[in-house]
Order: C-alpha cells, then sequence, then structure tokens
C-alpha cells in the first residue's frame, strides 16, 4: 500500500472553537466526538483532529489545496467574516492574495493563531508563471 497521510492532530485552547471556525470558513464538516478529538475531514479523507489543551501552543501552519470554485466561496466566507487575509505567511501583503503558478492563494489565522493558506496550485507547478510574485487586492477585505 503506498504511503498516505491520514490525520493530524491540532492542538488549541478551545477545540470547539477552532474546529468550527475551520470546518465553517472551508465549507467542511465538523464530525462527531472522538473521545478527546473533534475531528474535521476533507475531501481527501485526511482528518484534523482538534483537541483542547492548557499549554503553550506553537504555531502551526496547515494548507488546503483548493479549487476555483472552492477558493471564491471560501474566501467570500473569510472577507465577509472579516477574518483577516493576506498574499504571503509573513503579513508584508495584507488584504492581498497571490497569484503563484498561475493559481491563487490565501493566509489566514485560526482562533489559536495557526497560520492557515488555501491555494488553487501546489507549489512548483509553474515555476515561470509571468504571475509568481503578483499580488491582487481582495475587494472588502480586513
Amino acid at each position: 500500500m503506498p504511503v498516505e497521510f491520514n490525520h493530524t492532530i491540532v492542538l488549541t485552547p478551545d477545540r470547539e472553537k477552532s474546529a468550527r471556525f475551520v470546518a465553517d470558513v472551508l465549507g467542511l464538516r465538523l464530525g462527531p466526538p472522538a473521545g478527546m478529538f473533534l475531528p474535521v475531514t476533507t475531501a481527501n479523507g485526511v482528518t484534523l483532529d482538534f483537541v483542547t489543551v492548557d499549554i503553550d501552543i506553537p504555531v502551526q501552519h496547515y494548507a488546503f489545496l483548493v479549487g476555483e470554485e472552492e477558493f471564491d466561496a471560501i474566501l467570500a466566507r473569510l472577507v465577509a467574516a472579516r477574518v483577516p487575509v493576506q498574499a504571503d505567511p509573513h503579513g508584508r501583503h495584507p488584504r492581498r492574495l497571490n497569484r503563484d503558478d498561475g493559481g491563487r492563494g490565501v493566509y489566514f489565522r485560526d482562533p489559536a493563531g495557526h497560520g492557515l493558506e488555501i491555494l488553487t496550485r501546489p507549489y512548483g507547478t509553474d515555476p515561470d508563471s509571468p504571475l509568481n510574485g503578483v499580488t491582487e487586492e481582495i475587494p472588502g477585505a480586513v
């Protein structure tokens, strides 16, 4: 059997708040609790298992590959919820999206402070794209 990524544990001060945020923004279903975990499952079957912990949590990064229509829907939900978005992980291009590899990408934070990203093309799929390094304003973004 080939190696497949199955699940990861997402540490948060409030599993309900973080899991619901991710599910709502990405348009996914919040699964029933599984013991101490609250799962959110992606279309390819990978589960994000949110767990409440009472420790200092290092910031993690989670990237989601989405289609163009899904990108538009997710971005609209982020803008409507007034979630700050940016074209890069370092915040140098707030209220903008990136066009790297000829696709679109945007970064934002979940309630626990984890860095989330949605992108329509995997990194490196078009290294010669004239859109690499280009950013675009997101109307209504904060």
